[in-house]
């Protein structure tokens, strides 16, 4: 929600580990005429005290919830805020855009650390991934890691290499190269280098970059963020929807940027998983009522770079709570579909022009298919997936359990 700001526009500064003297005339001039300057105690020191009159607020902890508080406050008068580099790159510019809307802000940005540290290494900047780890999980790194591919991860603090090191390596990038920029752009920029499986460098400074070049060891599982994993992947109690209709019912969903999926029954979370890494921005709810399985995706999702799956309880129970669930862009149903209401719940909250894909494998549950296809529409495909297996010297197909499914678009809200 935007708050409302009556002052004039809020200047967010980005400065650079050069200090005052990397800052162009505009960042200067807002500095010196600003009645509130905010920022880090970091950020504050490198402002000379004869260059800023204006009241030094340094940043709470956590920041986030006290900003509506902070700006409140200091309402009507002449804001800056100091930022790292590029304040709308993974920077305070964001959250206050969010809060204050865009039109009550002026942003007047330098390079961001990804800039610098394209141009110290001669990577393209356009074609390299950036991951920021900075308040969130150190895994989320992993469905970057592609043979081949240089990546570059914004650190939390000065553990964050080591760290990084250990993580390649339990995860078959243990011959990656690693880069160690630290406070780039300033004068005590320094750079450490090394591969992961051999990091023994101690912790320097906590403003760093990693720059990774990966290197895939090539007996390791590979794990792309093309939807159907291996199954060997996931580890759970069997409930799993396997890799071959995965990848077909994954592509039924059609996760976009930025889009929520319910996944009903999530068995091992295998679903909402690989929806999750078909982009970072992807969300996902999945739905489970035993304990140990809700332990098990999450833990599944952690291993497999999307922490940020949310895990709840049986899905009509978890609707009757308090709680809000927003209204999911896709649903899949993979379990209890001859649960009395279930369907009927999930199609009410799917919002209008959004997708239900639902699998099926006895004929009680196709049965309801047919007829929830017959009254809404969609497509209904049908799957049998053979395996190759020894029969003795020889070899045979195995078929596995045929998979009925049904997808369908939402065009309506009855």
């Amino acid at each position: 929600m935007t708050a409302m700001w009556s002052g004039p526009p809020v200047v967010v500064a980005g400065i650079g580990a050069d200090g005052w003297d990397g800052l162009g005339r505009s960042a200067r001039e807002a500095i010196a005429c600003a009645e509130v300057l905010f920022g880090s105690a970091r950020q504050l020191a490198l402002v000379p005290e004869r260059d800023s009159v204006g009241e030094r607020v340094v940043w709470p902890s956590p920041l986030v919830p006290a900003l509506p508080g902070l700006f409140e406050r200091y309402a009507g008068a002449r804001v800056c805020v100091l930022a790292s580099g590029d304040p709308m790159f993974y920077g305070i510019g964001v959250t206050l855009a969010r809060l204050l809307g865009a039109a009550a802000l002026r942003v007047l940005p330098q390079p961001s650390s990804a800039s610098l540290a394209c141009a110290r290494l001669g990577w393209g900047l356009a074609e390299t991934p950036v991951v920021s780890v900075v308040g969130r999980a150190l895994e989320t790194v992993l469905p970057e890691l592609v043979d081949g591919r240089r990546v570059l991860v914004l650190s939390a603090d000065e553990h964050t290499p080591g760290q990084l090191a250990e993580l390649l390596e339990r995860n078959g990038f243990g011959d990656s190269s690693l880069t160690v920029l630290e406070q780039l752009g300033g004068p005590a920029e320094r750079r450490e280098a090394g591969i992961a499986n051999q990091w023994q460098r101690p912790a320097g400074d906590p403003l760093n970059i990693v720059a990774i070049e990966c290197a895939a060891d090539l007996k390791h599982v590979r794990a792309t963020r093309l939807p159907g994993l291996p199954d060997e992947l996931f580890s759970g109690d069997g409930q799993l929807t396997k890799n071959e209709v995965r990848a077909l019912t994954l592509a039924a969903l059609a996760p976009a940027p930025g889009e929520l999926l319910w996944d009903i029954g999530g068995g091992s979370g295998s679903i909402a998983i690989e929806w999750c890494r078909t982009h970072p921005s992807c969300r996902a709810v999945t739905f489970e009522q035993l304990d140990q399985r809700r332990r098990q995706i999450a833990d599944n999702a952690a291993a497999l770079g999307v922490p940020h799956v949310a895990v709840h309880g049986e899905v009509l129970a978890e609707l009757k709570s308090p709680a809000e669930f927003p209204s999911p862009d896709a649903i899949f149903i993979g379990g209890g579909l001859t649960h009395p209401g279930l369907f009927e719940t999930c199609w009410s909250q799917l919002r209008q022009g959004g997708r239900l894909v639902a699998n099926a494998v006895t004929a009680e549950s196709e049965s309801l298919l047919l007829s929830w296809a017959a009254r809404h529409g969609g497509t209904l495909r049908k799957f049998q997936i053979y395996r190759a297996e020894p029969l003795g010297s020889f070899t045979t197909w195995r078929p596995q359990l045929p998979v009925t499914q049904w997808s369908v678009v939402k065009l309506h809200n009855a």
